[in-house]
C-alpha cells in the first residue's frame, strides 16, 4: 500500500464550495455547529458530524482551480478555507468569494487535510514533513521532518504541565507535582511506520511511537489516548502523555482510513471487506459488518444511533451503531472510498 492512489478516491483539481451550513468544533467528540470546520472529520475524535441543516437546494457558489488534484477535505475557519493540493501547495481562500489569500509551498504533493488551531495551520506533505504556518499570512512557523511521506491529517490534544512544588510527598519525601500551564501538541502518522507527537508551538519532538508498517490515516484523540490503524493490520491505542502502548488489537487486514471513536468504541473499515466496531475497554470486536466482497477505505461518520461509511462497492452504507445491522445502502456511480 505504498501509493495513496490504491487507497483513496481522488477529487479533481477544482475545489467547489456549495451554499450550505458548515460547522465548528464544539467538543472533543461532539458535533460541530456554526461557521467553522477546523480539521479533518470536524473534531479530534474524528466522528465527522456537523449540526445544522443543509439547504434543500444546493448551488455552486464558486470554484478555485489548483495545479494538481485535491485529495482530501478542506478546513474552514473564520471566513477562510484551507486546502492542500497535489501541486505541493496549501491555499488559504476567502470563503465568500473563493479568492486566494495566500499560498504556502512544500516540497511535494499535500494529500492530507489541514488542521487550523490557535492561529496556525498544520499540515503534512509527501516531502516527509509536517508544517506549521500562520493562519493569517501563511508565513512559516516551523517544519518537522519525519522519515517518510505523510498522507493522513494531523490531530491535536492539550496536555497539563506539571512543575515541582515546595511541598514534600509524605510517601517518598520527593517534591510533589503541581499542575501548571497547558501545552498544545500535534500528532500525525507517517509512512516511516511511526506516530509523531510534537509541540504545537515549537515543532519540537515530544515522543515517537513505532508500529510495524505505514500509517495512512489520521489518529483519533479521546480521553487522553489516541487510536489509529495502518498497514500492519493493527488498531493501536496509545497514551498521549508519554506515547506508551495501551492496547494492540488485531484487525485482520490493512486499515487504510481513519478511525472514529465514540463512547470507547472505535469504528473503521479494512482491506479484507469488513467494517468493524471495536470495544476499546475489552479490546475485542463488538460487531462486524460484511456485505459484498469489497474493501472499506473511507473514514466513517458516527451519530448517536448510526454509522455511515463508504465502500469500494460503489455504495454508501448506514448501519445501526449498537449492532452493525444494515439500515440502508445508497448506490453511487463510483467508489465512495
Amino acid at each position: 500500500m505504498k501509493s495513496s492512489a490504491q487507497t483513496h478516491s481522488f477529487l479533481t483539481a477544482v475545489t467547489a464550495i456549495f451554499v450550505a451550513s458548515l460547522a465548528s468544533l464544539a467538543s472533543e467528540g461532539g458535533p460541530a455547529s456554526g461557521a467553522n470546520w477546523p480539521m479533518f472529520r470536524g473534531n479530534p475524535a474524528l466522528t465527522g458530524i456537523a449540526s445544522g441543516a443543509l439547504a434543500e437546494k444546493l448551488s455552486l457558489l464558486w470554484s478555485f482551480k489548483t495545479g494538481g488534484p485535491v485529495k482530501s477535505s478542506a478546513a474552514v475557519v473564520d471566513g477562510r478555507v484551507f486546502i492542500g493540493s497535489g501541486d505541493g501547495n496549501v491555499y488559504a481562500l476567502d470563503l465568500a468569494s473563493g479568492k486566494k489569500v495566500w499560498t504556502a509551498k512544500t516540497g511535494g504533493p499535500v494529500d492530507s487535510s489541514p488542521l487550523v488551531l490557535d492561529g496556525k495551520v498544520f499540515f503534512g506533505s509527501t516531502d516527509n514533513s509536517l508544517y506549521a504556518v500562520e493562519a493569517a499570512s501563511g508565513k512559516p512557523v516551523w517544519k518537522y521532518e519525519t522519515g517518510d511521506k505523510i498522507l493522513g491529517a494531523p490531530n491535536w490534544f492539550v496536555q497539563p504541565l506539571t512543575r515541582p512544588s515546595d511541598t514534600l510527598s509524605p510517601s517518598d519525601g520527593e517534591r510533589e507535582g503541581v499542575r501548571g500551564a497547558l501545552k498544545t501538541n500535534v500528532v500525525v502518522g507517517s509512512y516511516d511506520f511511526k506516530l509523531h507527537c510534537v509541540d504545537a508551538a515549537t515543532g519540537k519532538t515530544n515522543w515517537v511511537y513505532e508500529t510495524g508498517n505505514y500509517i495512512n490515516g489520521s489518529p483519533a484523540v479521546f480521553e487522553g489516548k489516541t487510536a489509529f490503524g495502518g498497514c500492519d493490520a493493527i488498531l493501536h491505542v496509545i497514551a498521549l502523555d508519554k506515547g506508551e502502548k495501551v492496547k494492540e488489537i488485531e484487525a485482520g487486514a490493512y486499515i487504510a482510513g481513519s478511525v472514529a471513536v465514540a463512547d470507547n468504541r472505535a469504528y473503521f473499515g479494512h482491506y479484507e471487506n469488513e467494517f468493524l466496531c471495536i470495544d476499546l475497554n475489552k479490546g475485542e470486536r463488538a460487531w462486524t459488518f460484511k456485505d459484498r466482497e469489497f474493501p472499506y477505505f473511507s473514514s466513517p461518520a458516527v451519530t448517536k444511533d448510526q454509522v455511515v461509511f463508504g465502500g469500494r462497492d460503489k455504495r454508501l452504507h448506514c448501519v445501526k451503531r449498537d449492532s452493525g445491522q444494515d439500515v440502508w445502502a445508497f448506490a453511487t456511480s463510483a467508489c465512495t472510498a
